[in-house]
């Protein structure tokens, strides 16, 4: 099959590859002039790195191996901790990996050839064609449309757009404190309306991130200047290491949380989607890359019949997306302290295990 796929990021980058393993001959089209490097750092959970192994992508040295998830009081107090090794074994081995964006993107590309500077400007999803901007056209035997949360091809297809729920993320890279940028470990700290959170990366750097309600006009949405000033008014007497990152921090970039429908199939014809353009959804439980990776291995098996990857996706995404849609690490709050570490790491396998249909 000659596949056209839209968009060059985690998820269009992935369908490329599981598609072109199993043997068809793939194009991939991307408007910006260059691979799309922006961004935070992403939780991959032990499916997401079957399917990457799976898709022969290197992850050899690839961020930083998660241990531990270690939930803190506001004052300080240990809550609970989730033995991610514990969750490693349950999975056969598979890691729970946190790694910078950039470097899963340039890791996912590396070999997938991606047409740059090529804008589509209308798509046919009857006839799996696209138009660019220059005039020019493409047509396919199968259309993909990985192009985010924006999306054309959901648009020619009649689908909705995502909607903002209320809640927001600051966040920003560091190379501070040693002992959490070394270690494999994620501390988070939650009061019930809000989430501090901070995680090794890799290569001497972690990302920290503040999730909390904020809506447009609000103190806390958009670039305003004096962000790190309120920032520190409201977190800078957390647990360490907060206060630390924040005191050295630079600059924080704002992330609004959008949520799209998920509808029982969001294609037509020879034209189908995946990832952020079809559920986006918060970035609350580190579901969003993990599920287009699984959407691009589902659709590999199936890419004569993209009816068929849809309805076998459908129940799995909208199940994730509810539960992410909650904001739920924001909103436990103390609560956490009340279940017993050995019960918590069971609940996450549960958890994790219902969120894949890979594993």
């Amino acid at each position: 099959m000659r596949v056209l796929i839209v968009g060059a990021g985690v998820a269009g980058l992935s369908a490329a590859r599981g598609l072109a393993l199993a043997g068809h001959d793939v194009e991939v089209y991307e408007a910006a002039p260059e691979l799309r490097t922006e961004g935070g750092s992403i939780s991959i959970w032990p499916a997401t790195v079957g399917v990457l192994r799976e898709f022969r992508v290197d992850l050899d040295g690839a961020g930083r191996r998660l241990e531990a998830m270690v939930s803190l009081s506001p004052r300080g107090r240990r809550l609970g901790t989730i033995d991610l090794t514990a969750v490693e074994r349950a999975f056969d081995g598979l890691p729970a990996l946190h790694i910078a964006r950039r470097e899963l993107v340039e890791r996912l590309a590396d070999g997938v050839p991606v047409r740059y500077g090529h804008e589509i400007t209308e798509v046919d999803p009857d006839r799996a064609e696209i138009v660019f901007a220059d005039g020019t056209t493409a047509r396919g035997d199968l259309l993909v449309g990985a192009d985010g949360r924006r999306s054309v091809v959901r648009r020619a297809l009649g689908g909705g757009e995502a909607r903002l729920n209320g809640w927001v993320t600051w966040q920003a890279f560091t190379a501070l404190p040693a002992d959490i940028v070394d270690a494999g470990r994620t501390v988070l700290v939650s009061n019930g309306r809000s989430l501090g959170s901070i995680a090794p990366a890799g290569h001497g750097r972690a990302l920290w991130w503040f999730d909390l309600r904020a809506k447009p006009g609000s103190r806390f949405w958009g670039d305003a200047p004096d962000i790190l000033d309120r920032l520190r008014a409201r977190f800078g007497r957390w647990p360490d290491p907060f206060p630390a990152v924040l005191e050295h921090a630079e600059t924080a970039a704002f992330h609004p949380h959008h949520l799209h429908r998920v509808p029982s199939t969001w294609g037509r014809g020879p034209t189908t989607l995946l990832g952020d353009a079809v559920h986006t959804m918060p970035p609350a439980m580190a579901m969003g890359a993990a599920q287009a990776v699984e959407d691009a291995w589902a659709l590999s098996r199936t890419p004569d019949d993209p009816r068929a990857y849809e309805r076998a996706r459908t129940k799995t995404v909208r199940r994730v997306a509810r539960m992410v849609a909650t904001e739920m690490p924001s909103r436990q709050g103390p609560l956490t302290g009340l279940v017993p570490d050995a019960r918590s790491g069971k609940s996450y396998v549960k958890w994790l295990r219902s969120a894949t249909d890979y594993l």
